[in-house]
């Protein structure tokens, strides 16, 4: 297996945000003056083009873009979503750059399961199954997973320290015990 110390993460959002990231996106291209094409929203959002061309669909029945063919134009209203998304950003980009960021105790805890979950999920196709790492997979099971299943998947896989992109892992109650 090919082994890469990039992680991709997908967020699985509601339609309404997918909305908010389809006018984002298409905002922010057409700010850069480049042309809104199919490739380029897919690139930015990491998703495929079936889905992009998908959303766009819907977003011109809901008439904030125009879509056909020849390409996408924001209509006046996916204009100020579009517009709104991109300040809002930069607000939280300014706001987070200035005040930082910290994790509470219930948020660290969060977090580090989600990774712990992930990355085992990662050793298990790597090592275990030995298939290729499919990202999106991985995000789809990891929000699913409880304590008794990561720990039982932990000690199976012998209670791994890194995962194959070479991040650390991080320890579960199973893996103090031993």
């Amino acid at each position: 297996m090919a082994k890469n110390n990039d992680e991709i993460l997908f967020v699985g959002t509601a339609e309404a945000e997918h909305v908010e990231m389809y006018l984002k996106a298409i905002w922010h291209i057409k700010e850069r003056n480049d042309p809104v094409k199919i490739s380029t929203i897919a690139k930015m959002l990491n998703v495929r083009q079936p889905s992009v061309v998908q959303m766009l669909k819907k977003l011109n029945e809901k008439e904030l873009v125009e879509y056909n063919k020849a390409g996408v134009t924001l209509t006046e209203s996916g204009e100020n979503v579009g517009s709104n998304m991109m300040r809002n950003s930069r607000l939280l980009e300014v706001l987070m750059d200035s005040a930082g960021v910290t994790l509470t105790e219930s948020g660290e805890n969060v977090g580090s399961n989600m990774m712990r979950n992930s990355r085992l999920l990662e050793v298990l196709m790597d090592s275990a199954l030995k298939v290729e790492i499919d990202e999106e997979m991985v995000c789809g099971i990891e929000h699913h997973m409880n304590k008794q299943f990561t720990d039982a998947l932990c000690t199976m896989l012998n209670h791994p320290r890194k995962c194959p992109h070479d991040h650390k892992i991080p320890k579960g109650e199973c893996c103090e015990k031993n």
